[in-house]
């Protein structure tokens, strides 16, 4: 089985999960915010729908700087609906899935380095950033949304099991 073929399964799992978590993020709810320091409703969850785009960052180029010439990147605007939110990550996903699927094994040897201002930040192989950077960082960030769901007594989805809210029939 290549390298891709064992992420791939992986991704598209974790995928599901975020996409499930995504569709439950209510309108009338976007700029909430459990604490002062935290980000709202709409930016955690636009953050976790562009998180596939890195997929496609890793497997096509070798570095991200995230503050070239120390100036932050420009970010995405933020969905102004479910819908947008969801169409985006759909899209994501679709690019990076078929990045992932067309690189082969040697390609995820390749170092791949994070950096800010042209200072290496770190420097890993494709396949450690793609499992860490990409799909760990996604779980994360599934899971504080669902934590974000909960406090707003939003059904939280299942994702390797039953959830409190939807526990299969006969449990």
């Amino acid at each position: 089985m290549s390298i891709s073929e064992t992420l791939l399964s992986e991704f598209d799992q974790e995928i599901d999960g975020a996409r499930r978590t995504l569709e439950r993020v209510p309108e009338d709810r976007f700029d909430w915010k459990p604490h002062p320091r935290s980000g709202s409703m709409i930016w955690l969850a636009s953050h976790l729908a562009n998180i596939p785009y890195w997929a496609i960052i890793t497997i096509h180029e070798d570095e991200l700087d995230l503050t070239p010439g120390g100036k932050p990147r420009p970010q995405p605007p933020a969905p102004t609906s479910v819908d947008q939110l969801l169409a985006e990550f759909d899209q994501r996903v679709r690019e990076a899935r078929a990045a992932i699927a067309g690189a082969d094994d040697a390609a995820f040897s390749k170092p791949w380095s994070l950096l800010r201002n042209g200072a290496t930040v770190f420097s890993m192989p494709k396949v450690a950033v793609l499992r860490t950077f990409v799909m760990n960082h996604l779980i994360h960030h599934r899971a504080q949304l669902g934590v974000y769901l909960r406090l707003n007594d939003i059904p939280v989805p299942s994702i390797y099991g039953p959830s409190a809210d939807e526990k299969p029939v006969g449990m």
